[in-house]
């Protein structure tokens, strides 16, 4: 690494202070949240790397639990929007509403909705059809909400957290692929492991109420973004992110022959930018100040799972994106 792209000293405290505060924030969602910790870390990525994240789950898995405990710790304005069948694209981004002033006159008013948070769960997001999942298209994106005449702009930091059901459960709307792209995160949550289980028996049925402490304040997760984002990156880990991405489209020249057979579509540039924030963001919680190539074989999956969509053929042979990815990284390490 040359001397001009080597890490602040400034950077390296703030990386091992942020590496504390990570610990901090674990600790205390083990008060609420049994196991689940690569799922814990998943998020604190997405966090870390201005992402927001989609959890993927059966019902019962504590995924709501999960997200609600994480803004308690952080400080932060809190929403929860129940998506429903029934749910308007004004339920979530707000509304005009005829307001009569002191002189007398009507005027109409802007009525705020439940996206205007700092952490907004989108509890159960695919129950509702994909005009209304469409209206947190905007405020993930550009962090801005478009109304009438007006634009509001958003405060940061501003994250989604979605939970999602299965798809082949009834009453469910698949996500349109624009929606699915503003994700950085799929993140798959498992059925706990038998001792987990036998503790969430033992230790959720009681009484007493575990009581959360706060650990970071708004400003403090802007810092820790932007300690993020300083981290360098040397340029063979930036053609590896290229490499895989690119192997990943059936369009491409140069992707694998049997990419061609079995994907029907793969990931854009998005997914590039993703899967660099998520290797400096798994980096740092490791309290590494540089990117290595397994950084980003560790958040490959969660960040192109959703990105990549195989094909009949593929799904006849039980064949899945998953699949796909751990090949791919497995051709290139080989060349």
């Amino acid at each position: 690494m040359s001397e001009q792209n080597a890490p602040a000293m400034d950077d390296v405290a703030a990386v091992e202070a942020l590496r504390g505060q990570m610990a901090q924030v674990k600790q205390e969602l083990s008060k609420v949240i049994i196991g689940q910790d690569e799922v814990v870390d998943k998020l604190l990525i997405c966090l870390l790397a201005r992402g927001h994240g989609l959890l993927m789950g059966v019902p019962g898995l504590a995924k709501t639990l999960l997200i609600s405990s994480l803004s308690k710790l952080m400080s932060l304005d809190f929403s929860r929007i129940q998506f429903t069948p029934d749910l308007m694209p004004s339920d979530i981004t707000g509304t005009d509403i005829l307001q009569q002033t002191d002189d007398g006159k009507r005027e109409f008013e802007f009525i705020k909705g439940p996206i205007f948070a700092n952490i907004v769960l989108a509890d159960e997001i695919n129950r509702t059809p994909p005009k209304t999942q469409a209206a947190l298209l905007q405020a993930m994106q550009e962090y801005q909400v478009d109304a009438g005449n007006h634009t509001f702009h958003l405060e940061k930091p501003f994250f989604v957290l979605a939970t999602q059901n299965p798809i082949e459960q009834e009453g469910t709307y698949p996500l349109p692929e624009a929606q699915l792209d503003r994700f950085m995160f799929l993140i798959e949550v498992k059925y706990p492991t038998y001792d987990e289980e036998l503790r969430i028996a033992k230790e959720t049925t009681g009484g007493a109420a575990a009581q959360l402490n706060p650990v970071l304040t708004g400003e403090q997760i802007l810092e820790a973004q932007n300690v993020v984002r300083r981290i360098p990156v040397a340029d063979h880990v930036y053609e590896y992110v290229v490499k895989l991405v690119r192997s990943a489209r059936p369009g491409q020249a140069d992707s694998p022959d049997w990419v061609k057979e079995m994907v029907m579509w793969g990931p854009g540039p998005r997914a590039l930018q993703y899967l660099v924030l998520g290797a400096k963001a798994h980096a740092v919680l490791r309290g590494s100040m540089l990117v290595q190539v397994e950084d980003v074989a560790a958040v490959a999956e969660p960040v192109l799972t959703h990105r990549i969509l195989t094909n009949f053929h593929a799904q006849s042979e039980g064949i899945t994106s998953a699949d796909v990815i751990e090949r791919l990284q497995e051709e290139l390490v080989r060349v």
